[in-house]
């Protein structure tokens, strides 16, 4: 297949899961605020859009702008999430229709200008874009898209408790993406970082093992929170993991589609790094930092180099029993369920089912350049955001790497965000 079929045929499969994921809301669920945290999900429809058509058909390609009257409505910097549900928005059918002129432009340009980098750079931000909405969809209750039905979750080869830990051998080791391939400006330039030997979980901590925190008190003992972590924690009663309610018959857990009995041996999902951090502290723990986590999920000391995934280089495919991405599981699965996706240390679960909180602030690596443009990254180096890694079962698979990273704000938890421990031999 010619590169530009290809190119096409991803980004019309790309654009075909965007709709599915709408599909069965009315125009008013659409257009309405659900929560402060994220945007109406019809602007993330025409935000998509806005974007598509000012990178490849007016920067790449050199046309004018479709609706250039509309770039700073949808230009995400310019209209921060809680500002969103006051602008003067696109209807449904009007940001439908705008994808679609869009896409249309977009190939004809194709058969003149060739693929190029710019190309993937859109593409990948459309898939981002699906997990956004998907938070939106969780968080307001919405009925999910009939074609994505929760598939068989596997039982994982034995119990885990996310208290289990592998060994990673102190050294330097390659952090960071491989330039032959396309990356966001914040995984480059790619460095050699010294790490000292340490131990990391060998999978996330599950349900179980937060509900023992839970019950044994880990929300009021004030000595395991740091003074924000405390301050957040008591401003807006915090006694649980996002989406948990106890029941009649025990803990229930709201999922993507609907409440359920709290899985016991799933990761545990919806805590803030604030949480994350408390839960740490009291196991005599620590989070991991970036670089200990991409060593973890990435180094080969046999060979001396990092694998772009945990398992090697082949990028996942649905059902090949690596990774539980790309909205197949409608949530996590048991830890340790895919053992095929083990890392070179023997960690297992490094790249899907929940993000992972580590400890480092998101700052741009030594060498940094921001590229295309300064709003995708830097602007939010030493703001307080930290750092995840790792994707979760919502992120599409052509975004998830062992170098991509995630940020957010300590104290957020609408994202499908976990944790993983270290400690320091």
């Amino acid at each position: 297949m010619a590169i530009t079929d290809s190119l096409t045929y991803a980004m019309e499969a790309v654009r075909q899961r965007t709709l599915d994921l709408v599909a069965p809301f009315s125009d008013a669920q659409m257009e309405r605020v659900h929560s402060e945290l994220m945007s109406p999900l019809v602007w993330d429809l025409a935000h998509i859009a806005a974007y598509e058509d000012l990178w490849l058909v007016h920067r790449h390609a050199g046309d004018a702008l479709l609706r250039p009257e509309l770039l700073a409505m949808y230009d995400a910097f310019e209209t921060p999430r809680p500002a969103r549900g006051d602008l003067p928005l696109l209807g449904r059918s009007e940001a439908l229709d705008y994808l679609a002129a869009v896409r249309e432009r977009v190939l004809t340009l194709m058969e003149r200008t060739g693929p190029e980098t710019v190309h993937e750079m859109v593409l990948q931000h459309e898939q981002q874009h699906s997990e956004t909405m998907l938070q939106a969809i969780e968080l307001a209750r919405l009925d999910v898209a009939p074609g994505l039905e929760a598939a068989p979750r596997p039982a994982a080869p034995r119990s885990f408790t996310g208290l289990e830990a592998v060994e990673v051998s102190g050294g330097p080791f390659a952090m960071g993406a491989d330039p032959g391939r396309f990356a966001f400006d914040n995984e480059r330039p790619r460095n050699r970082v010294e790490v000292p030997a340490f131990r990391i979980g060998r999978t996330p901590i599950t349900n179980a093992t937060f509900l023992r925190f839970v019950e044994g008190g880990g929300y009021q003992r004030r000595e395991w929170w740091s003074d924000e972590g405390w301050s957040w924690k008591e401003d807006y009663d915090i006694t649980h993991p996002g989406g948990w309610a106890p029941g009649p018959t025990g803990w229930q857990q709201w999922r993507i589609d609907g409440w359920a009995p709290l899985h016991p041996a799933e990761p545990v999902v919806h805590v803030s790094w604030f949480e994350a951090d408390a839960f740490a502290c009291a196991h005599a723990a620590r989070l991991p930092t970036e670089a200990e986590w991409e060593k973890a999920a990435t180094w080969d000391q046999e060979t001396q180099t990092s694998r772009r995934y945990p398992w090697g280089e082949e990028p996942p495919q649905p059902g090949d029993g690596r990774a539980n991405l790309d909205h197949t599981g409608l949530g996590p699965l048991p830890a340790g369920a895919l053992p095929d996706g083990a890392a070179p240390c023997g960690a297992l679960g490094m790249l899907g089912d929940v993000w992972e909180w580590t400890a480092s602030d998101f700052a741009g690596y030594p060498g940094f350049v921001a590229h295309p443009y300064r709003e995708y990254s830097e602007v939010f180096f030493g703001t307080g955001h930290k750092s995840l890694r790792g994707g979760s079962w919502a992120t599409r698979a052509g975004v998830a790497t062992g170098s991509v990273r995630n940020w957010d704000k300590p104290a957020r938890r609408q994202i499908f965000s976990g944790l993983r421990l270290a400690w320091t031999p």
